[in-house]
């Protein structure tokens, strides 16, 4: 299974449009060889370097296995759960200094989940558990100096 952009390469950088300096959109995404057995995807974009510790700028369950793009943020018929601002949506990235890696993280699932709108990254984790048959990441870099 595979995640790219056409706007960075993996532990590339994200380009400033896509960012709180550019206009905060958020980056096409290709997807590709998702497993047959897929009854689902769910993403999962995180910032590891957030000086809170993990700050979760989007999650998104129940895509349609057979979608092989998102562009401006629009996945017809997935759930958007609650960000690290408690509310769903994306967080471009606005990292207050230093170099962050965002973590696009796909997941491939045998199950279609039943989860509340108002569900975290965690709650999400934790629904996959024993459900997750294929994954992979792809990783943006951006940052600012200070």
């Amino acid at each position: 299974m595979k995640i790219e952009s056409d706007v960075f390469v993996n532990s590339g950088k994200i380009p400033v449009l896509y960012t709180c300096n550019g206009e905060s959109k958020q980056p096409p995404l290709k997807i590709s060889e998702v497993p047959k057995g897929a009854k689902s995807l769910a993403l999962i974009v995180d910032d590891p370097d957030a000086p809170s510790g993990d700050f979760v700028h989007w999650v998104v369950w129940n895509i349609n296995p057979e979608i092989s793009v998102i562009e401006n943020g629009n996945i017809p018929g997935a759930i958007e759960g609650h960000t690290s601002l408690n509310r769903p949506g994306w967080i471009a990235p606005c990292p207050p200094s230093g170099m962050h890696h965002y973590n696009f993280k796909l997941y491939a699932l045998d199950i279609v989940l039943s989860l509340p709108k108002s569900s975290t990254k965690i709650d999400l984790v934790r629904a996959m558990g024993g459900y997750i048959i294929d994954n992979t990441t792809l990783v943006g870099l951006y940052g600012r100096q200070n």
